[in-house]
Formats: C-alpha cells, sequence, structure tokens
C-alpha cells in the first residue's frame, strides 16, 4: 500500500482548512441575505382574504307553477316553459301553467340524469349525465321544442366532472363540469375540481377556470347545478341548495373566476333560465315543493361591476 507525501498531506490540510474557513465566514452573510428577501416578501401588499360580498340584492318573485316531476331545472322560450326531471320533460303554457306536452324516458334506461336546459331556436338542449354513477360521462340531448320528440344526441363520453349545464354565447360553448363532495366524483376528488370552460363546436376545451374557494364552501357537499351569462355580461350561477344566485366574472388574470356578489332568489339551486324576452327574469325550481318560481332579478349596481 502506497503512503502519502508529508508534503502533499499538509498542503491537503490546509486547503481544506481555507475553505472550510471561507464557507463559515459567508454562510451568515447567505442567511442575513435571505432574511432580508424574506421580510421585504412579506412587506409586500398581500390579496384580500376571500370572502362572499353582498350587497343586499333580492329577487322579486312574479309567480309559481307546479308541473309534474320537474326535480332537475327549467328551460323557458317565447311561450313556453320546460320542466325537467331527471329522465322527464315537460312542456307548459307560460299564461296558464297547462301541461302541452311531455317526454317520459325509461326508469334505469338510457336517460339517467337530465339537469339544466335551454331553448335555441326550435330545440330545446338538455345537459346529461350519468350521475352518480362511475366512470362520469355526460351528453347534450336535443329535442324538437315543438313536440318533445328527442332529435339529437352528442355524446361527450368521459370528462373530468358531470355535465351540469351549457349554454351558447358568441359562438362557443360554455358548460360547467361539477364534481362533488359526497358522491358520484372520482375517487380522490372533490368539489374543488368542479370547472367552468369554453369549448367549440366539436367541444374541445379552449378555455377553463374554476371557481373560487368562498363559492365552492357556499356549494357545501355539492357543486354548481345552473348558468348563463346574463344581458350584462355577468355570468350567473346557482349551487344545489341554497336560494342564492352568484355572479361572477371571468378574471384578468390567472384561472379562478372573480365573485362580484350574491343575490338573494325564492328559489334553490338546480338548474335555471333566463326568459329572454322579458328582461332580467328567470325561471327556477325550488325542489322542496316541486314547483316552477318565476322571478325578477335586480340589476347590479355600478360600484359592483367596476373592478
Amino acid at each position: 500500500m502506497s503512503k502519502s507525501h508529508p508534503i502533499f498531506s499538509l498542503r491537503l490540510l490546509v486547503t481544506v482548512g481555507l475553505l472550510a474557513a471561507s464557507g463559515f465566514a459567508a454562510q451568515p452573510a447567505v442567511d442575513a441575505e435571505r432574511e432580508a428577501q424574506r421580510a421585504w416578501s412579506q412587506s409586500l401588499p398581500a390579496a384580500p382574504k376571500p370572502e362572499i360580498k353582498r350587497h343586499g340584492l333580492i329577487a322579486e318573485e312574479i309567480r309559481r307553477w307546479k308541473p309534474r316531476g320537474a326535480g332537475q331545472g327549467v328551460a323557458v322560450d317565447a311561450r313556453f316553459f320546460y320542466g325537467i326531471g331527471n329522465f322527464i320533460v315537460g312542456k307548459y303554457d307560460k299564461r296558464t301553467g297547462e301541461r302541452v306536452a311531455e317526454w317520459i324516458g325509461l326508469r334505469g334506461g338510457s336517460v339517467t340524469h337530465f339537469n339544466a336546459g335551454y331553448v335555441e331556436g326550435e330545440r330545446l338542449v338538455l345537459a346529461h349525465s350519468n350521475y352518480p354513477n362511475l366512470p362520469m360521462t355526460s351528453s347534450l340531448e336535443t329535442f324538437d321544442a315543438a313536440t318533445l320528440r328527442p332529435v339529437a344526441t352528442h355524446s361527450l363520453g368521459i370528462r373530468h366532472g358531470s355535465l351540469t349545464w351549457a349554454v351558447r354565447r358568441d359562438g362557443f360553448w360554455w358548460a360547467c363540469f361539477a364534481n362533488y363532495s359526497d358522491r358520484g366524483t372520482t375517487p380522490g376528488l372533490d368539489n374543488r375540481w368542479t370547472y367552468f370552460g369554453k369549448f367549440n363546436d366539436q367541444w374541445e376545451p379552449l378555455e377553463s377556470w374554476i371557481f373560487p374557494p368562498e363559492l365552492l364552501a357556499a356549494f357545501g357537499k355539492s357543486s354548481s347545478s345552473g348558468g348563463d351569462w346574463g344581458d350584462d355580461g355577468v355570468l350567473y350561477v346557482t349551487g344545489h341548495d341554497a336560494k342564492e344566485l352568484y355572479a361572477l366574472r371571468l378574471p384578468k388574470m390567472g384561472s379562478t373566476l372573480e365573485l362580484l356578489t350574491v343575490i338573494a332568489v325564492p328559489f334553490e339551486g338546480q338548474g335555471w333560465a333566463w326568459d329572454r324576452g322579458e328582461g332580467r327574469v328567470i325561471y327556477g325550481i325550488t325542489r322542496t315543493t316541486g314547483e316552477v318560481v318565476v322571478a325578477r332579478i335586480p340589476e347590479l349596481p355600478a360600484a359592483v361591476l367596476r373592478r
């Protein structure tokens, strides 16, 4: 075995000693610089704590109807409203509440869970999912609005959530895919994974956003069951149970929707629809009494719309 030369060993010891001394001397300076950077970062202005903003806005109830089986949502056009159940659609006269047509699927059949709907021209378009089954699948089911005869289906297959509402605006689809904190959601996920997205005609995603934490808390264990754009360019959504209508905007930056305010409404969450011919009038449902409720939604104050 070879032995180290004494002079080489001495030089090595001196080098190690110098390096160690240099490190020990530099470390306090590095720590001080890091602490200064940390202190500066913590001194910067912080975002306000997320909270529900309320401005005392209350919708005015106009009338109520009691259609058969409308436990999921309602759609509306110039002359009729459409009560939507899990696999039931009823067409009713807006003036008298008389049922003029009805479509009923098979219990346990291919249609299991209709959600919100809207009327586009001569067609009634309904969001549909297989909730609470897994894996989550969704589709759009289209009916002839005059006869309630099914005329088209568009399967969206497996997505990251269940389709609860979908509307058209500016040539795009805008839709919500819900996740839940109780059942009907992929294991390991909860309602924080609910998202609102913009899609082209082939349902390819173009952009998407999540809901703010304060709104997810208001949803409870459920998610968003209804939504649509207002005539003021604001996005209005409901949850599943609360008698509240939430006004949101797309964010200037980031991927989280901005909550503007809350409007108290006389119907629970679930699917609802604007009566576009009557200004700011909404048709909603209340599951506790099985009624369709018509309400006038107040204009948002200018101070709320500013940001």
